[in-house]
């Protein structure tokens, strides 16, 4: 494992409707080692839902991506990770379980981050699922549950001991949902709560925070999700800081325009004219832009192509007038 993550060191997150496809394709383009698919139900697999199969798709030119389950039910996430890995083959990196989501809808159900108040059941997952493939397997959590209470080092050391061949932490309690900032500190204590190796996640937001991380913590990768939203150049800029090199600039917004453009071009090819997913990915790369706050509204009623690239000539109309 040491060695995947020293071919993979910068990792896009798995992210519940927005680590798509067409996501997942600029990630990779602008520099992510390895993306991951959205977050994937074991029971939606289980009863062959063909909408959570089809997360499981790969972009053009995608070789491998790495695919996290979330469930809470050791059998059912054996047997579906057994399926993941005889359908997608050579195409499948490694598995992760998502022990970290704080979403109410998750945790409600025992899954995502509901699991670090039952550590014996989150470890006869993890024991369940690695006798069931012969792929890597992962486990994301956070610093602990309740706000104050860090327990992610002893549970880093439970889910080794259950046979997880690597852990990523992020640096908040699930209480906290994302307000507040991460604490990278609980990564660096979990690194030397385990051999296996860590992967860093929690307010990574340009190529300094990654490299800040990396020297604090002494992690074996970063992984970066909401700081890439509407910013896939992000990790050009990590990768640049990573190699001691001069961060590239940021993009112009004649750039930020055409990777949107891009995006939705992306979406439109792979999932026919209703597009309305793209309505978030707009508003994350339109932000800050002149007429922005206006265009807002606007995004809201797009559906196809041609609805937001409507907006994005207005918007770029603006900036040419305030240039």
């Amino acid at each position: 494992m040491e060695g995947l993550f020293g071919k993979y060191r910068v990792l896009l997150a798995p992210m519940a409707g927005v680590s798509d496809i067409a996501f997942r394709s600029l990630c990779r383009e602008a520099g992510a080692d390895m993306a991951f698919t959205e977050m994937v139900s074991a029971k939606g697999l289980s009863f062959a839902n063909e909408k959570t199969r089809h997360l499981l798709v790969l972009a053009d030119g995608e070789r491998q991506v790495a695919v996290q389950l979330f469930g809470h039910e050791p059998a059912v996430m054996a047997s579906q990770a057994a399926w993941i890995e005889q359908e997608m083959g050579e195409s499948l990196a490694y598995l992760d379980i998502n022990m970290g989501c704080p979403a109410r809808k998750i945790v409600s159900k025992g899954d995502g981050s509901a699991l670090m108040k039952e550590p014996k059941l989150a470890a006869s997952i993890v024991s369940a699922v690695k006798g069931a493939v012969a792929h890597p397997v992962t486990v994301k959590f956070r610093r602990g549950w309740a706000e104050g209470d860090e327990t992610a080092p002893v549970f880093a050391r439970l889910m080794e001991e259950a046979g997880a061949d690597a852990v990523t932490v992020h640096g908040r309690y699930a209480e906290q949902l994302y307000r507040g900032s991460a604490d990278w500190g609980v990564i660096g204590r979990v690194r030397e709560a385990v051999a296996v190796p860590v992967v860093g996640n929690g307010d990574i937001r340009c190529g300094a925070d990654a490299v800040a991380m990396a020297a604090q913590t002494g992690c074996d990768a970063v992984m970066i999700a909401r700081g890439a939203e509407g910013n896939p150049w992000l990790f050009s800029q990590v990768q640049a800081a990573l190699a001691g090199e001069p961060e590239p600039a940021p993009p112009t917004v004649g750039e930020r325009i055409a990777m949107a453009r891009r995006h939705a071009e992306l979406l439109t090819h792979r999932e026919g004219r209703n597009i309305v997913r793209m309505r978030k990915h707009a508003m994350w790369y339109m932000a800050g832009l002149p007429g922005a706050a206006a265009a807002r509204g606007r995004i809201n009623y797009c559906t196809t192509l041609e609805d937001f690239n409507q907006v994005f000539d207005d918007l770029l109309a603006i900036a040419w007038e305030h240039s």
